[in-house]
């Protein structure tokens, strides 16, 4: 049976996305990035149940750049992709989240982390 995850209980940022994705692939990729900044700014930015402006930004630009992945639903996780599509500096403050909330996910989301794991194993495609 499989889990519906777009009504995860546990994530309560849900700040609104300008366009919803192509395919559930997309959202789970979504929701474990908005996880890991939620935990990350939790963690390190005072407490809040809200992220801080830095965080929102970041977690706006990377829904942005899922939105225009060429690989979409067939992707791996971005840290395995052969196309850099953030900034430098976007890219430095995303590794350092991952670095630091990609381990605890087990703690807090563990189906999230196992699923992105598996994602991580995948090849990227060409698109279709």
């Amino acid at each position: 049976m499989r889990q519906k995850l777009t009504n995860h209980p546990v994530i309560t940022l849900s700040l609104p996305m300008p366009h919803p994705f192509s395919s559930r692939r997309l959202q789970r990729e979504s929701q474990t990035v908005e996880a890991m900044i939620h935990r990350f700014c939790r963690d390190h930015h005072g407490g809040k149940a809200t992220p801080c402006e830095e965080c929102r930004e970041l977690l706006a630009y990377a829904r942005k750049r899922l939105h225009h992945c060429p690989f979409q639903e067939h992707k791996t996780t971005c840290g395995k992709c052969p196309v850099h599509c953030y900034t430098p500096g976007k890219r430095d403050h995303i590794r350092a989240v991952m670095r630091y909330a990609g381990p605890r996910m087990f703690l807090t989301h563990p189906i999230l982390a196992i699923l992105h794991l598996i994602d991580g194993l995948r090849k990227p495609r060409p698109k279709v």
